[in-house]
């Protein structure tokens, strides 16, 4: 099971928050630096901008990932588990909290990550070299199979609910108590800084403090009083991982889902379809129909190739009396009465539960309605799950808020060939129609959604409304008055459904036809927003999500003509299409022109002598007095003595081989599209080469090292797309077509200095060199508007050989021509600058008489660049 690129994508932001707080050596300067480049400085009085970093928990890395429900969580804290301790010096143990609020959650995410046939254990079990192990608390109580060996060599999660570390009962207590079981871990112990006062050494939460463990809090939400920040205090964490759908407000965003990506990847069942009813009978009537309809459309499909879908209805009964069941077993007999079988109907509420130990997903099942008034909150899931159907009083609006998400998850994660399938349905009857709707908007919100998700039909008319809206002093002097004369009965003869009418027989209803038409074009529309949505930079979406917090610069009024005009040109590849047709195109990557490298058999010439470890020094006393001060970043010091260091050499070659190339693939991390075995056999025949006081060096400079092999890698894999570039581009399996445009407004980040002439209201910032080049070519007289390209998914790029290449400028002179300027400072010309140089006027060459490349230096001269003043007299002749 692979990442979906939304899910990619927060895994390189996490990548990129980590690499940030390695060069900045705090937590707080890391985060707002992340955010700062991404969108801009924080601005309290217009609230533009990423609040600063809140220290929660002091010394602890706290940082919140936003995916709406469907979404994926859990998958993606499986992988990005594997990128925090990619970020973690490597003799810390490998321990995680697993936090989950709800007791159903909690054996369902064991059974998830235990499972070695379930896709998440075998994604960890390839991430982490088949060394993982999962526990829950009586595990660890029992000290079964966990002791201080064990952790040190291997991916230990534990996982535990909120609950249990609250000590509010005996058997939670046992946490805090003398354990004998875990006597092995105190010898362990480097001091007592960890040791909880008042608790003993081999109590399982002090074991737990030792282990300065990475916590991950499912549904973080949940754990936002001052008893949960204590408790996650009380863990002593190294890192904090937080998902949800909803954030709180002391909660650090690095990364956050656009709702838009779960439709594009058919997780969710989007937009939902409210239709209000003139009365009860009608909810059900039509309940039963639309169910009906959807489960023909399903069979259908399945008999031509797709897979079994049965719908459900959720029936939301309202309680009446402080006996709920008299309500639900009302409903439950009216629809028994309907002629509806038995087992096709099931009542699940806080003291009656009838799922229990039923697949719902299973073909033997046969249950098509559930019975419920909010006990399927979070935790419960089922994609089968299609109307909610509220039966709640006329006068009542109807609270769906809790129930919302049930109903979202798309079964399957695919598109489903009938558009209905792709929806979700609500029925309501209620007089207070808005409030209703209200609630339908926080239910879609607290799912990580918006108001924009949802369409309504009314049919209640305004004289019905008002004759169900009460004097508001009888209802208050007499409720049981009023509830007995509002109470409101299902009418059996206007119900036209017929439960054993064959499957030719059924007939559509005009409601049913209605909610289909209008589902249909909102799917219509849908299509039409994901296309759209396509041709954005990657990031544009995720700023749409973030609203106002993005500070956004128009072009300037007069320069508008200009977005419209220019289509900048990409280098495509001829692929051969799966159809009969031949061959099509698709934009250029990488991954195509290194599709045949094998790095395996390339040169291992790499000169070691010039390793600076400046980057992982810290200054370690400074860093005990500063609690923001990360405990797990990578230290490199050949003062310290590395106890696993003096392990691996102790062994024979081959195995010390083995054991430090498997240290540098976790720090190496992913090269895609270059496969982990062939940089394993890379690493492996680098190290056969060294004696053993090379080996001992890298053991204690391994970072420093491993960035040396990582250049090279990059530079043999640069060198190989090149030469397949080259040979494309000669066979004209390579051309060039216009592709990308200018924005109507830009999210610079920061911005840099006023210079006259530019595209925008600002321009995003720029060095002394920089600055001087749109002084000296964008203000020129013949030069129309210059712009500060954009980078990071936001601008345009060159795709070719190199990693994209984005150019520093873009200009246009007022004769029509596009002009990419690539400024380099003379210290900055190494083969990077001349591999960029060579690409960037093979685009120019390709790209037609209408676009130019420059790339500028000061003074200095590399192979087809030139200098500043060479570069100011060929423009101004444009």
């Amino acid at each position: 099971m692979e990442l979906k690129s939304y899910q990619r994508k927060v895994i390189e932001n996490l990548e990129e928050y980590l690499g940030y707080v390695q060069e900045h050596k705090s937590l707080a300067k890391a985060f707002n630096q992340y955010w700062e480049d991404k969108i801009g400085f924080y601005n309290p009085l217009d609230g533009t901008g990423m609040e600063p970093y809140k220290n929660n928990i002091p010394n602890a890395a706290h940082v919140c990932v936003k995916v709406p429900t469907a979404g994926g969580k859990t998958f993606i804290a499986v992988n990005a588990l594997h990128t925090i301790f990619s970020a973690y010096d490597s003799t810390k143990p490998k321990a995680v909290i697993w936090l989950v609020p709800w007791s159903n959650l909690l054996q369902q995410t064991v059974n998830t990550l235990s499972n070695p046939e379930h896709p998440y254990r075998q994604k960890l079990n390839s991430l982490f070299n088949n060394r993982v192990e999962i526990y829950q608390k009586a595990d660890l109580l029992q000290g079964s199979n966990f002791n201080p060996t064990v952790v040190k060599d291997q991916l230990s999660i534990f996982v535990m609910s909120f609950a249990s570390l609250r000590a509010n009962n005996k058997e939670d207590r046992k946490v805090f108590q003398e354990n004998g079981q875990l006597e092995a871990f105190v010898s362990q112990y480097k001091n007592n800084e960890h040791i909880l006062s008042g608790v003993d050494d081999t109590a399982l939460i002090n074991v737990l403090r030792y282990l300065n463990p990475v916590l991950v809090v499912d549904e973080s939400h949940n754990a936002e009083s001052d008893l949960s920040v204590d408790m996650l205090k009380n863990l002593n964490p190294s890192f904090i991982l937080d998902l949800t759908a909803t954030p709180k407000a002391n909660s650090n965003i690095v990364s956050l889902v656009p709702a838009i990506e779960l439709k594009k990847e058919h997780m969710v069942k989007l937009p939902v379809i409210v239709y209000n009813n003139h009365d009860k009978t009608e909810v059900i009537n039509n309940a039963l129909h639309l169910q009906r309809k959807l489960e023909n459309l399903a069979k259908k499909q399945e008999a031509e190739g797709g897979k079994y879908i049965r719908p459900i209805v959720l029936f939301q009964a309202q309680p009446k009396t402080k006996d709920d069941n008299t309500t639900f077993e009302k409903l439950k007999e009216q629809l028994l009465g309907l002629g509806i079988p038995e087992s096709h109907i099931k009542i699940k509420t806080a003291n009656i539960d009838e799922l229990k130990g039923i697949d719902l997903m299973s073909k033997e099942c046969e249950v098509r309605y559930i019975i419920t008034i909010n006990a399927l909150k979070e935790g419960w899931d089922c994609p089968f799950a299609y109307i909610l159907a509220s039966l709640a009083d006329k006068s009542s609006s109807v609270d769906v808020e809790q129930i919302l998400g049930r109903v979202l998850r798309q079964p399957y994660v695919q598109k489903h060939k009938s558009f209905q399938l792709n929806l979700s349905y609500v029925l309501t009857a209620s007089a207070k129609f808005n409030e209703t709707l209200q609630s339908i908007v926080k239910g879609l919100q607290e799912s990580g959604f918006s108001e924009k998700d949802y369409r309504k039909v009314d049919k209640m008319t305004e004289e019905e409304k008002k004759t169900v809206t009460t004097d508001p002093v009888e209802s208050f002097l007499f409720p049981e008055q009023q509830a007995e004369e509002q109470e409101e009965t299902i009418d059996k003869n206007r119900v036209t459904f017929d439960p054993n009418a064959d499957e030719e027989e059924t007939e559509t209803t005009s409601v049913i036809t209605e909610i289909e038409t209008i589902a249909e074009e909102q799917n219509r529309q849908l299509e039409e927003q994901i296309k759209e949505q396509e041709k954005q930079p990657v990031d544009e979406n995720i700023f749409q999500e973030m609203g106002t917090k993005v500070k956004r610069y128009k072009v300037k009024e007069s320069n508008k003509e200009f977005i419209d005009k220019i289509e900048f040109p990409q280098f495509f590849i001829k692929v051969t299409a799966s159809d009969i047709f031949g061959t099509e195109e698709e934009l250029l990557n990488r991954e195509s022109l290194l599709k045949d490298f094998k790095l395996s058999d390339e040169d291992i010439k790499i000169d070691f002598d010039q390793i600076s470890s400046d980057l992982y020094k810290i200054d370690l006393e400074e860093s005990k007095k500063n609690e923001y001060r990360p405990s797990f970043t990578k230290i490199e010091d050949s003062m310290v003595k590395d106890p696993i260091a003096e392990y691996i050499l102790a062994k024979p070659k081959d195995n010390q081989i083995t054991d430090i190339t498997y240290q540098m693939m976790q720090i190496i991390g992913n090269m895609y599209p270059i496969p982990d075995q062939e940089i394993k056999v890379y690493i492996g025949r680098i190290l056969k080469s060294m004696n053993t006081e090379q080996l001992r060096d890298i053991l204690v400079r391994k970072w420093s090292y491993t960035d040396k092999i990582k250049g090279k890698i990059r530079q043999l894999a640069d060198s190989y797309a090149e030469g397949r570039f080259m040979d494309l581009l000669k066979s004209k399996k390579i051309n060039t077509k216009a592709n990308w445009k200018l924005g109507n407004e830009i999210v610079p980040g920061n911005t840099g200095s006023s210079i006259g002439n530019s595209l925008y209201e600002r321009e995003g910032s720029m060095n002394g060199f920089e600055e001087r080049v749109a002084m000296e070519i964008g203000t020129s007289s013949n030069v129309a508007f210059w712009h500060r390209n954009l980078e990071r998914g936001k601008g345009f790029y060159i795709n070719g050989f190199k990693a994209n290449h984005y150019p520093d400028f873009i200009m246009q002179t007022k004769s029509g021509k596009t002009i990419l300027i690539e400024t380099k400072g003379d210290h900055l010309d190494g083969s990077d600058s001349e591999a960029k140089c060579r690409l960037g006027n093979e685009w120019e060459r390709q790209a037609g008489n209408d676009f130019a490349y420059f790339m500028v230096f000061d003074k200095k001269e590399i192979k087809g660049a030139y200098t500043l003043d060479k570069a100011k007299e060929l423009i101004s002749k444009m």
